[in-house]
């Protein structure tokens, strides 16, 4: 588990998308969510690499996918998948959300725009 300060496990997930690809009208690769506040971000394979920025710009190191069927958590501080807290539901967007997503936004070139 993280040493962050402020980790809240109660904190519920900030929708079920990318909360700053759904600001801009944009589209993501995979979703993380953060164990401290519950923001949702994209993943580093998506555009706008909103995880990660959300650590930079809070210091909240602590992530977990927020895929369903997945489980594990990232530590962006160590840069390791990391064994994390039991949070509050929901775990994963809803099942019927295409990965990537959301549904109508996904250009069909999506692979060539994507971060390796």
């Amino acid at each position: 588990m993280s040493d962050s300060p402020h980790l809240d496990t109660a904190a519920v997930p900030s929708g079920s998308g990318c909360q700053e690809c759904e600001a801009a009208g944009g589209w993501w690769v995979h979703l993380r969510r953060c164990a401290a506040c519950g923001h949702i971000g994209c993943c580093d394979s998506s555009v706008g690499q909103h995880a990660t920025g959300h650590f930079r710009e809070t210091g909240h190191e602590l992530m977990r996918t927020f895929e369903p069927g997945e489980d594990w958590f990232w530590n962006f501080r160590t840069e390791s998948v990391v064994a994390g807290p039991e949070l509050a539901p929901p775990l994963a967007h809803p099942a019927d959300q295409p990965t990537p997503g959301p549904a109508g936004r996904v250009p069909t070139d999506w692979r060539d725009r994507i971060h390796r």
